[in-house]
């Protein structure tokens, strides 16, 4: 199924029918530049259960957020569903995060340790909607030194573009 762009649909769900075929954790991000910090943060949420499912933030959702994609959204949601860890990804809801979660019903939420949700609040928001997945914030990756903003600024620095002023990439991470 896809949407009006022709990109995979958020509304279905993982492998239809059997989705309650065991744990499912629900991971999400923008994604952008796939670094070992994204890789470290889908290994541990696959060990929280049986199957992963990523939702991918639309590139609207992530200019919002942080900044303009670099890898438009349709790429970043291929490129996930190569990974090992991943079971499925799918491109996140326009205007509702949590329908996406409705639709998908997953047993765990799981937030990387730098992204800014509150689990207190998703957790909230869950219990009004009756959905009943827990919120679990993995830990840091101890030598994550290839963040998003790091690689851009390597990058710029590669091809000899003077230093990126300090505070310029903070919405990066």
């Amino acid at each position: 199924m896809a949407d009006r762009d022709g990109a995979p649909d958020c509304a279905r769900p993982a492998n239809g029918p059997e989705r309650k075929k065991g744990k499912l954790v629900l991971a999400t991000g923008v994604f952008d530049i796939l670094h070992l910090g994204h890789l470290y943060y889908l290994m541990e949420a696959r060990k929280l259960g049986d199957r992963l499912v990523v939702v991918v933030a639309r590139d609207e959702t992530a200019r919002k957020l942080k900044r303009s994609p670099i890898v438009p959204e349709h790429l970043r949601v291929e490129l996930l569903k190569g990974l090992k860890p991943v079971d499925d990804a799918v491109l996140g809801d326009r205007d509702d995060f949590y329908r996406v979660v409705e639709k998908l019903d997953p047993d765990i939420i799981a937030l990387g340790h730098d992204q800014r949700h509150d689990p207190e609040k998703i957790g909230k928001e869950l219990v009004a909607r009756g959905l009943k997945a827990q919120v679990i914030r993995l830990p840091c990756l101890k030598h994550d030194l290839m963040a998003t903003r790091r690689i851009i600024e390597r990058i710029l620095a590669a091809f000899g573009r003077r230093e990126v002023e300090d505070g310029a990439l903070d919405e990066l991470e």
